[in-house]
């Protein structure tokens, strides 16, 4: 597997994903009465999204602080996040939930977000080099 060396752009762009990331974690997990109060999102599954962040955050933080990653792992985070984007939009068209208007902008943002955190991972991935 190929190795590059992390260019500013792709360590951005994984920080920047731990870092909201996290920020979304913390709140579905202090605030997941007060969530489902205005989004209408299922507290379970506000309470599992959060606790589900928190090995997603070390790992990505993690890579976020290394100088050089292997192709297929950054590979792997944007894949994460683009899924994780599918999945969001899935959960609000599948029937299976019933957000309100709030709800319904709240999955679309973060669904946003992730995907703008994968196209800055990509753009960076491009960006690195193959270390010296």
């Amino acid at each position: 597997m190929s190795t590059v060396r992390v260019s500013p752009l792709l360590r951005f762009g994984l920080l920047i994903d731990a870092t909201i990331s996290g920020a979304m974690g913390a709140l579905m997990l202090a605030a997941t009465g007060l969530l489902h109060n205005i989004t209408a999102l299922p507290e379970p599954l506000l309470r599992y999204v959060g606790l589900l962040f928190i090995p997603y955050v070390l790992l990505v933080g993690w890579l976020g602080l290394r100088e050089a990653l292997p192709r297929g792992v950054v590979w792997t985070v944007i894949a994460c996040n683009l899924a994780w984007a599918i999945g969001s939009i899935w959960l609000l068209t599948s029937g299976s939930i019933a957000p309100s208007m709030f709800g319904v902008a709240f999955v679309i943002v973060q669904a946003v977000a992730v995907v703008v955190f994968a196209e800055m991972q990509f753009m960076g991935l491009r960006r690195s080099a193959a270390p010296a």
